[in-house]
């Protein structure tokens, strides 16, 4: 993917477009810059106000900025405007490929809670039958990999469908009128195309491929940063231990944070995995094949290694 291509990503998304503070420079931390989306394990922390009851006595300050979606997060954070966020596989495979300053901080295997939905009376049946059909998925995102994993299993190409890049509002939107045929998304909008908008799970993304989301920082806060960047990682995972042993409560919390109804954030949260931990040498493996997965297929314009930017503090 050229620059010019990462950059259209994010062209008109509010919460990029709210943002123009620069990086941290290096010195006293005075803000911490969040990036969540509408689920997870950012989300609780959100809403239990952890990071800011153990930044407090430090005299640093925690704002919160919500996405759609990964791609237009990552941008947010190469230019310096987010300093840390949870995203899925895809959106740092892109970033990387285009040169953006971002590290992987951390790593969270994801179970369930994600995969491709058609319309109940679809006559889709079998994943072989989504050839020449309009697919809705937000470019850059976990879900593309899933659409393009998908199709190697039904020994399809990615030249058989039709790739309709939506953020997952509209993609909603789109597949509740009929306008794309299938669409592949994650959790709160995976529950709440099965249960609102007349879904059946034609794949879980579980049933193709492993995949992981990640807990990703701005490269120059890492770098000036490691001992703070630490502790949130820290209380990130804290809270995704937390998180594993109260499903009830984060059902709670996801609903009073995003808005989203109780019962689909109960779903969500019922079939999601909350570990946090180091980024592993399997799931930089893993990584690595959707990143050689891209190139191959020309989504992205070179190469890149993904253990080039795993985090590792210094210090520990």
């Amino acid at each position: 993917m050229r620059r010019r291509d990462f950059l259209k990503l994010s062209a008109g998304t509010a919460a990029l477009a709210a943002l123009s503070a620069p990086a941290i420079a290096q010195g006293a931390v005075k803000e911490i810059r969040i990036g969540y989306q509408k689920n997870g394990v950012l989300v609780i922390t959100r809403q239990q106000a952890a990071l800011e009851r153990h930044f407090s006595p430090q005299g640093i300050e925690v704002k919160w900025v919500e996405f759609s979606s990964g791609p237009p997060m990552m941008e947010a954070m190469n230019v310096g405007s987010v300093d840390y966020g949870a995203v899925g596989d895809s959106p740092p495979v892109f970033a990387q490929a285009a040169g953006a300053a971002i590290v992987y901080a951390a790593g969270q295997p994801i179970t369930n809670g994600q995969g491709i939905l058609v319309p109940k009376d679809s006559p889709i049946r079998d994943i072989a039958e989504l050839k020449g059909k309009r697919i809705g998925f937000a470019k850059g995102s976990s879900a593309h990999n899933i659409v393009v994993q998908t199709l190697e299993k039904a020994g399809l190409t990615y030249a058989d469908i039709t790739p309709v890049y939506l953020t997952p509002p509209d993609a909603g939107a789109a597949f509740a009128n009929g306008s794309i045929e299938a669409w592949a998304i994650w959790d709160p909008y995976f529950a709440i195309g099965e249960t609102k908008q007349n879904g059946r799970i034609l794949i879980n993304a579980r049933e193709v491929t492993k995949t992981n989301s990640f807990y990703i920082a701005n490269r120059d806060f890492a770098k000036n940063h490691g001992v703070i960047l630490q502790q949130i990682v820290d209380v990130t995972t804290a809270t995704a231990k937390w998180a594993e042993q109260h499903r009830d409560e984060v059902a709670r919390s996801l609903a009073a944070v995003t808005g989203i109804p109780l019962e689909i954030q109960t779903i969500a949260a019922n079939r999601s995995s909350f570990v946090v931990g180091l980024v592993t040498d399997d799931i930089v493996a893993t990584q690595q094949g959707i990143a050689d997965r891209f190139h191959k297929l020309g989504l992205i314009p070179k190469p890149i290694v993904i253990r080039d930017i795993v985090w590792r503090n210094p210090a520990a």
